[in-house]
């Protein structure tokens, strides 16, 4: 004997299996669901580091591992005299920046600069050289104990917000490259006994205006 479903008051279809709520559709769908469900779950061992943990930037060793290596090499083989870019960035700055200087997206250029003048009396962080030839700007070296700016980070030319997790990360690794400066250049160097003498600068300056040159330094010696 055949068992014929019936159907409900509701409209619903009963068959030998129980009630049959779902449609053809709804079924494809659900399948479907399942299977993306499946393709995007990431499975990680149990041994391996949380991921927030694994991606975490450590300044310190960022600092360490591109200073020395990669950044005071770039800054030595890309370095122009104060005095050329200083004519160049009165004649036309758009022009100097594109010729000698890298900008990250539409900030404002930064420049490896090599100088030689003569030291004057460092006073709140900064000691002032008089370079020939740049007589009308005011040109300073930073001597800590604070080293402002990313002059470093940014002329080099192949340090990018795009390296980095965020914005964050990004200002803190143009910390580190300072911190590197006052540990490798300025932490046994006597500032003060400078003062008279000649020296030549080899670093990197971000003008805010053409009279006011302010170096980063990688390196402060007596010039020869």
């Amino acid at each position: 004997m055949t068992t014929r479903p019936s159907w409900e008051p509701d409209g619903t279809r009963r068959g030998r299996t129980g009630w049959l709520t779902l449609g053809r559709g709804s079924l494809v769908a659900l399948v479907v669901l399942v299977a993306a469900m499946v393709a995007s779950t990431t499975y990680r061992s149990q041994s391996a580091p949380p991921a927030d943990q694994a991606e975490k930037f450590d300044p310190a060793q960022y600092g360490v591992e591109t200073y020395a290596p990669k950044v005071v090499p770039a800054i030595r083989k890309k370095a122009v005299s104060i005095t050329t870019l200083y004519k160049a960035l009165v004649a036309d700055g758009d022009a100097a920046g594109k010729r000698y200087g890298h900008r990250p997206g539409t900030g404002p250029y930064s420049y490896a600069v090599t100088l030689t003048g003569t030291a004057g009396a460092p006073r709140s962080g900064l000691m002032p050289v008089t370079v020939p030839g740049v007589d009308k700007a005011r040109i300073s070296v930073q001597t800590g104990p604070a080293i402002n700016g990313t002059s470093l980070r940014d002329a080099v030319g192949f340090i990018s917000f795009g390296q980095f997790t965020n914005q964050v990360d990004y200002a803190d690794a143009g910390t580190a490259l300072n911190n590197q400066v006052k540990a490798k250049v300025l932490a046994h160097l006597d500032v003060a006994s400078l003062k008279g003498t000649k020296i030549t600068v080899v670093g990197a300056v971000t003008p805010l205006t053409n009279d006011v040159l302010t170096i980063t330094p990688i390196s402060i010696k007596p010039a020869s």
